[in-house]
């Protein structure tokens, strides 16, 4: 494994385990939102370095997961990747929309995020090996 893709699975962690540590608290939902987001973004990006391809500078999930969807054995379920890049923005700043069409992620809503990045980051890393 290069290092440079070892060093977005770290960070991808850091951001799964900050996740992981503010999950129960439903008055940091949109942060656990944004990290998730974060998680699935770098660990894209590590497939994409690992693979020798170019990352671009972007931070849409759709775009990054087709750029590696030919390497993966099964493609990410593309609402999940959605649901993410919905709240990429939204979850770091207040605003007068909300976060996602109904406000604030709930504590479930969360949750499912965290699950997502996490379903990603462990693919992921089991596929560069």
């Amino acid at each position: 494994m290069k290092t440079s893709t070892q060093q977005w699975l770290d960070s991808a962690k850091a951001d799964l385990l900050n996740c992981d540590r503010i999950l129960d608290d439903d008055f940091l939902t949109a942060i656990v939102a944004f990290h998730a987001q974060q998680a699935a973004e770098k660990s894209f990006k590590a497939l994409i370095v690992e693979k020798d391809l170019i990352i671009p500078h972007i931070h849409s999930l759709i775009r990054l997961h087709n750029i590696i969807e030919g390497i993966l054995e099964q493609p990410f379920d593309v609402h999940d990747l959605l649901s993410l890049d919905n709240v990429y923005t939204s979850s770091r700043y207040p605003s007068d929309i909300g976060m996602i069409g109904s406000g604030k992620p709930t504590q479930q809503e969360a949750e499912e995020f965290y699950e997502s990045a996490k379903k990603i980051f462990d693919v992921i890393t089991k596929l560069i090996g």
